[in-house]
């Protein structure tokens, strides 16, 4: 059974997996190159497990043990060197993967799994330069890590089935809802769905159909609220695949077939607002507790989620 995991990269994502492996009765080694990433980590990791705490999803207890068992480094040695599960969790950006993963695979131990986090890039691309890929794996993780369930995992075709088996067990002991995709595709699954609905959701704002507020509020309130409870074929097969057949052949026609960012996120973009990292995207956030208060809410709403999931 895997007790022993290392984390690569202290950023949103990967504190978040640590947790959940900590959660999990794992002791965990987080790493990070910046010893001012690993401080905000642990902050950060000690505000999410408090906010557990109060709603009921972990004792204090469980608090407490889940904070003695993350223990942050700066070697990735350290980090890597006895964990028989390691995740890598550092930026998008394919040449500092590689690199990362030749560091861990000349000191991990045999036999240890290698999952990346990547939400995007093809395991094929990521393992070419390894000795050993089949010992790697794509666990991809969503934000908040510790609140979403889904995992989706991504193998290629020199993935050891042990290593993909070794792997579920080890999401599902988390508490996680693993998805095994048969083959590799850009993109994956989830993000395939949420680009296409993300893609037309700026093309109604650009066209002039709705403000941004009214399709986001159409979105939580309609389909996002029936999709957390039935997904889109199963909604498909209860409202009638006929209905949904002429619905598609209306539709198809009309919807945005853009074949590149919309028009919408790259004026955005231009004007450097970006989101919450720079205080204005397509909402403003004008002060750091505007943020905080924000992602607060939202964890809190992720939570009562799960309670209502776990009834």
């Amino acid at each position: 059974m895997i007790d022993n995991t290392a984390v690569i990269g202290a950023g949103i994502m990967g504190r978040g997996i640590a947790l959940v492996y900590a959660l999990n009765g794992c002791r965990v080694r987080l790493y990070d190159a910046a010893n001012q990433a690993l401080e905000k980590a642990k902050t950060l990791v000690a505000a999410d497990l408090a906010l557990m705490v109060d709603e009921g999803l972990c004792s204090d207890a469980e608090r407490r043990q889940a904070l003695d068992a993350i223990l942050v480094t700066d070697s990735l040695a350290d980090a890597v060197g006895s964990a028989a599960f390691i995740t890598e969790a550092v930026p998008e950006q394919l040449e500092l993967k590689w690199q990362v993963f030749a560091s861990i695979e000349g000191l991990a131990r045999p036999g240890a799994i290698i999952a990346s986090n990547t939400s995007t890039l093809p395991l094929s691309e990521l393992a070419r330069h390894l000795e050993h890929p089949e010992r790697m794996i794509i666990t991809h993780f969503f934000n908040p890590a510790h609140l979403v369930p889904l995992v989706e995992v991504v193998k290629a075709v020199n993935t050891s089935a042990q290593a993909v088996a070794e792997a579920l067990a080890f999401l599902r002991r988390a508490g996680k809802v693993p998805v095994v995709l048969k083959r590799e595709v850009p993109g994956f699954i989830a993000n395939r769905l949420q680009a296409a609905v993300v893609r037309e959701a700026m093309f109604l704002v650009h066209s002039g159909v709705a403000d941004m507020h009214d399709v986001d509020t159409a979105m939580t309130c309609g389909p996002g609220f029936r999709w957390s409870v039935i997904g889109p074929l199963e909604t498909a097969d209860f409202g009638g695949l006929d209905t949904w057949q002429s619905v598609m052949n209306n539709l198809a026609p009309e919807l945005d077939d853009s074949r590149t960012a919309p028009a919408l996120i790259k004026e955005l973009n231009r004007q450097g607002h970006l989101g919450v990292k720079t205080g204005q995207g397509f909402y403003a956030y004008p002060t750091d507790e505007v943020v905080t208060d924000k992602i607060r809410n939202r964890d809190l709403a992720f939570i009562r989620l799960l309670k209502l999931r776990d009834k």
